[in-house]
């Protein structure tokens, strides 16, 4: 991304661009910058977009060479092609090759860094990764955001608000704008102010619903489950992320047990690090025995829905009856 931003910054670029990786909002803010600058402004005569599973690379190679009309640059824009996830030989071989007034943009998910396309572009161009910021980059955003608004958040409140919000920083976008007009006239931003108008996100409302069963809150997890559904998440969807739930906790148990930091433990299970501490409240409610045991019920849900022993509304409902009841299981 620095490589990328001196080339806006200099204006000396490469004929040929990769932005790739899960963050979105990253990827698509560079993508437009990008074509902005290349093209010198709205320049729709000599922009061209492909986009979709079905692009054909002959398309692609026919529109590249032609030549800008009445300008210095042709730019073309690929996205979502899947073609850095099969073989683009073709391609490959014509990105070394490209007409001086041709620019390439590619814009994508995911790759395939083994493949000849992804090395090409690497080769004569470049290739930029956008992947899901760390938490010490988003809480430096989201602040930088906050100064501009003139707000004050604390940190026990900036850790609530990515604990609602997840880490795509699109959906941080949007929850931040929502805050910041809620909480007009006033200088600083509650976790109160953030409960009352920010989107709970599914998997939130998953900790909340293991949180009800850590405490035997048998009907609270339930009407979590039925809030769930109200709003379309499927069962199974539900039962997968309950046994993610589950398995998590259990891992940061023995991780904890065994003497590791929050860092360490963030590292091993994929959690971010304010999410960790937040899991290692909620692992330290149970036991490792009752962990256990709960991802054995999970697993024979499963079945029970796959086999067609049970309906799958019905299977996740006495899945949480039962792991919400009393159990004698140890660590």
């Amino acid at each position: 991304m620095q490589q990328l931003s001196q080339d806006l910054k200099s204006g000396r670029f490469k004929q040929v661009y990769l932005l790739y990786g899960e963050e979105a909002y990253l990827r698509l803010q560079y993508r437009d910058r990008l074509k902005e600058a290349l093209l010198g402004g709205d320049d729709s005569m000599n922009f061209g977009r492909f986009e979709g599973k079905d692009v054909e690379v002959g398309q692609i190679i026919d529109q590249a060479e032609t030549l800008p009309f009445f300008a210095d640059r042709r730019v073309i824009l690929v996205e979502n092609s899947g073609l850095f996830k099969k073989a683009s030989d073709q391609l490959a071989e014509y990105v070394k090759e490209i007409p001086a007034t041709t620019y390439l943009i590619f814009a994508e998910t995911e790759v395939d860094r083994r493949g000849k396309l992804f090395k090409a572009v690497r080769d004569v161009g470049r290739a930029v990764e956008f992947p899901v910021q760390d938490e010490a980059t988003l809480k430096k955003w989201i602040l930088v955001r906050f100064r501009k608004e003139g707000k004050q958040i604390s940190a026990a409140a900036l850790d609530h608000f990515l604990q609602k919000t997840g880490t795509d920083m699109e959906n941080i976008c949007r929850e931040m704008e929502k805050l910041f007009c809620y909480t007009l006239g006033k200088d600083a931003v509650t976790e109160a102010d953030m409960d009352a108008v920010c989107t709970r996100q599914v998997s939130s409302q998953i900790f909340d619903m293991v949180e009800a069963v850590a405490g035997h809150r048998r009907q609270q997890a339930l009407k979590l489950y039925y809030d769930l559904l109200s709003l379309k998440e499927p069962p199974m969807r539900i039962l997968f992320l309950i046994g993610r739930q589950f398995h998590l906790l259990l891992q940061v148990k023995e991780l904890k047990k065994k003497g590791y930091r929050d860092r360490e433990i963030g590292e091993k299970t994929g959690l971010k690090e304010f999410l960790v501490r937040k899991y290692a409240s909620q692992a330290a409610r149970f036991s490792a025995g009752e962990l256990k045991e709960s991802l054995t019920l999970c697993v024979e849900a499963d079945e029970a829905i796959k086999t067609g022993a049970m309906s799958d509304r019905l299977s996740v409902e006495l899945l949480l009856i039962r792991c919400s009841g009393e159990t004698t299981a140890k660590s």
